[in-house]
C-alpha cells in the first residue's frame, strides 16, 4: 500500500514538472527557448526597470551631514527655535520630523521640559566679578560662560566638564548643565564656542552616528570598513540591499542578503553552525563512553578490546561495555561479543542503539546540506575574484586583442555578476531545503528538482563565461566568432537571471501551489510555479535555464561532453580530472 503511495505521489510531482517545463503553461516552441537576442534586450530593460523601483538610498557621509542640517533647518524653521534648540529635540525623538511636530504641538511644555529647553533664556548677572560654580574661583562677568539656566562656570571648568563627557561617548549628545539642580541642555552652540578642535570633531563625529544609528529608517552598512549608509522606505516590499561597496545584505536583519530564506530561518541557521549542538551529536553518534569514567572513546579500527586512557586505564568490550576480563575465546573472541549479541536479541540495547542511531542520521544530514552551503559560499568568493581579475585586468587585455571598445565588453561583467548572485541564492537554498518539513514529500520533491535545474543552469553560464571566454584572451588577434560568443553569453546571463529569479519568488511563497494534502502535488495554470518561465516584451514566453522533459530527478549534464559536474559543490570540471578544481572533492 505504501509503494502505491509513493508512485502516486511520484506521479503528482512529475505532472507538476510537466505542467511547469512544457508547453502547457504556453511557453511556446522550442525555437523560442533560448531567442539569445530577444532575452538580452528584455534583460536591459529589466535592469532598468528594477533600477527604478529601488526602495533605498545609498548615503555617504556628506550625503548624511546634508541630509541632518535639512532636517535641523525644517524643524527650526516650523517651530521658531534656534538650530541648536532643534538639533536636540530631533536627538530626543530620534531624528523623526514627523513625531518632533506632534509632540511639540500636543504640549510644548512638556516637551521643553523633557529635552531641557527654557522657554526664556536667563542671563548671566551683570556683576563685576562672579563666582564658578565649580571651581569656586571669583572672575571676571566677561570669562564667564552659562547654559540657558544662567548658571556660571568659568571657561576652564566649562571645557574640561564637555571634554569629559565627550570622551565618555555618545552621551555628550544629551549634555546638561553642570549645576546639580538644574537640566538646562547644552547645545552645540556652546560646544562650538567653549571646546578644543578635537573635541569639536568627536561631537561632530557623534551627532553624524546618532543620525543613522538611531534613526528607524537608516542603517549603516555592515561591511567591515564601510562608512556607507543606507536609508530604506519601509514596507516597500524586498530587504535586500547592495551597498555602493559592492557588499549586498539584509537590511532587516543586517546579516548578508539572503533571499529566498527569511531571517528567522538564517538566524537558525547561523545559530545551529556555531552551536555545540553538532558536536555532541557527533559524540554521540560516534563514541561510547567509557563504563568507569564516562569520558566519550571514539574507536575507528581495530578489535573490541578497548583500552582507556591514563589515569583511568579500564580494559572493556566496546560492542557490551562490559570488563575485558570477563571476554576471550568463549564470549566471540576480539572482534565479536556473544552476550552483546544475546542481550541485543532480548532487546537490551534498543534504546541506546536507537539514540546513536537517531545522531548518526541527524548529522548526516545536517552534514550533506552544510557542505555544500559552504561550497558555493566558496564558489561565489572564487567568483568574486575572478570578476574583480577580469574588470582590473582582463578586460583591458580582451578588448585590444578582439579590437572592441570595452563599452562594448559589459556583457561579460554582467555575466560575472550575475554568477555571483544566483552562487548566493543558490548557498541559501541548502538552508531552505535543510527546514523543508520532512513530511512534505511532495514539496520536498520539487524543491530538490528546481535546486538541480538552478545548478545545471549556473554551470552552463559558468561554464561560457571562464572556459570559453578563455579561448579568447588568449588569442593573439580578434576572432571572427567573437560576436557569436557575445550573442551566447548575453543570453545565457539573461535566461539564467530571470530563472533564479522566479526561482527566489517560487520559494518565497513557500512552493505554495505545490500541495501536500494526502501527498498530492497540485500547481495552477495562473500560479507561481508557471511563472518560473520569463515573459518577453514581444509577448512569447521563454523557457527556463535547464528545462528538461521532466524527468523528475535534477539533471547534471552538460552541453559540452568534456565536462564533468562535481557532487558537492557542483563546479564543472574537464573530464580529464578527477578532482574537482574548485573545492577538491575526488570525483
Amino acid at each position: 500500500m505504501g509503494s502505491e503511495e509513493d508512485m502516486h505521489d511520484a506521479n503528482d510531482v512529475q505532472s507538476v514538472e510537466d505542467d511547469f517545463y512544457t508547453g502547457e503553461t504556453g511557453m511556446g516552441s522550442e525555437d523560442d527557448d533560448y531567442n539569445f537576442g530577444d532575452n538580452y534586450s528584455d534583460d536591459s530593460e529589466d535592469v532598468t526597470s528594477h533600477r527604478q523601483q529601488q526602495n533605498y538610498t545609498i548615503l555617504s557621509e556628506a550625503d548624511i551631514r546634508q541630509h541632518q542640517d535639512e532636517n535641523i533647518n525644517r524643524v527650526s524653521t516650523v517651530l521658531s527655535i534656534p538650530r541648536y534648540a532643534a538639533c536636540i529635540l530631533l536627538r530626543h525623538y530620534n531624528w523623526s520630523i514627523s513625531r518632533v511636530h506632534d509632540e511639540w504641538f500636543a504640549d510644548e511644555e512638556h516637551v521643553r521640559k523633557a529635552v531641557g529647553l527654557l522657554d526664556r533664556t536667563v542671563e548671566i548677572s551683570n556683576a563685576r566679578e562672579l563666582t564658578c560654580g565649580i571651581c569656586f574661583e571669583n572672575y571676571p562677568c566677561g570669562r564667564m560662560s552659562s547654559a540657558s539656566c544662567g548658571h556660571p562656570f568659568c571657561g576652564a571648568c566649562w571645557r574640561g566638564y564637555i571634554s569629559t563627557s565627550i570622551s565618555d561617548g555618545p552621551g555628550c549628545l544629551m549634555l546638561r548643565c553642570p549645576d546639580p539642580s538644574c537640566g538646562a541642555a547644552v547645545g552645540r552652540n556652546m560646544i562650538d564656542v567653549l571646546t578644543t578642535g578635537e573635541d569639536k570633531e568627536k561631537y561632530s563625529r557623534y551627532l553624524l552616528r546618532s543620525y543613522v544609528e538611531d534613526n528607524r529608517k537608516i542603517k549603516w552598512c555592515p561591511a567591515p570598513g564601510c562608512e556607507f549608509a543606507v536609508e530604506f522606505v519601509i514596507g516597500s516590499g524586498s530587504y535586500d540591499v547592495c551597498c555602493s561597496c559592492s557588499y549586498s545584505f539584509c537590511w532587516n536583519c543586517a546579516e548578508e542578503a539572503h533571499r529566498p530564506v527569511d531571517c528567522a530561518t538564517v538566524a537558525k541557521w547561523i545559530l545551529k553552525n556555531s552551536a555545540e549542538s553538532e558536536n555532541m551529536n557527533w559524540i554521540l553518534a560516534n563514541s561510547k563512553p567509557c563504563p568507569k569514567c564516562k569520558r566519550p572513546i571514539e574507536k575507528n579500527q581495530g578489535c573490541m578490546h578497548i583500552t582507556c586512557t591514563p589515569p583511568c586505564k579500564f580494559e572493556f568490550c566496546w560492542l557490551c561495555l562490559g570488563p575485558w576480563s570477563e571476554h576471550g575465546e568463549r564470549t566471540g573472541g576480539f572482534y565479536a561479543c556473544n552476550r552483546y549479541e544475546s542481550a541485543k536479541q532480548e532487546g537490551a540495547y534498543d534504546e541506546s542503539e536507537r539514540r546513536r542511531e537517531m545522531a548518526k542520521n541527524s548529522l548526516e544530514r545536517y552534514t550533506h546540506y552544510y557542505e555544500r552551503w559552504a561550497t558555493n559560499q566558496s564558489s561565489r568568493q572564487k567568483a568574486l575574484a575572478d570578476l574583480h581579475s577580469m574588470q582590473t585586468e582582463k578586460l583591458e587585455k580582451l578588448s585590444d586583442t578582439q579590437s572592441q571598445p570595452e563599452s562594448q565588453l559589459k556583457f561579460i561583467i554582467e555575466a560575472w555578476l550575475q554568477i555571483v548572485e544566483c552562487r548566493r541564492v543558490l548557498k541559501w537554498t541548502y538552508a531552505y531545503g535543510y527546514y523543508l518539513p520532512e513530511h512534505e514529500h511532495a514539496k520536498r520533491q520539487f524543491f530538490e528538482y528546481l535546486q538541480g535545474e538552478a545548478e545545471s543552469g549556473l554551470e552552463r553560464l559558468h561554464q561560457c563565461a571562464e572556459k570559453e571566454l578563455q579561448v579568447y584572451l588568449d588569442a593573439e588577434g580578434p576572432m571572427t566568432d567573437f560576436n557569436d560568443f557575445r550573442t551566447k553569453l548575453a543570453g545565457l546571463t539573461s535566461v539564467t537571471k530571470n530563472y533564479f529569479e522566479n526561482l527566489v519568488r517560487a520559494l518565497e511563497t513557500g512552493l505554495k501551489d505545490v500541495g501536500t494534502s494526502n501527498n498530492q502535488a497540485t500547481c495552477s495554470k495562473s500560479s507561481s510555479c508557471k511563472s518560473l518561465g520569463s515573459k518577453s516584451k514581444s509577448g512569447k514566453i521563454k523557457a527556463v535555464a535547464g528545462s528538461s522533459s521532466g524527468s523528475g530527478a535534477p539533471s547534471r549534464s552538460f552541453d559540452d561532453g568534456n565536462l564533468w559536474s562535481c557532487d558537492r559543490c557542483t563546479y564543472a570540471n574537464p573530464r580529464s580530472t578527477t578532482t574537482c578544481q574548485m573545492c577538491e572533492h575526488h570525483r
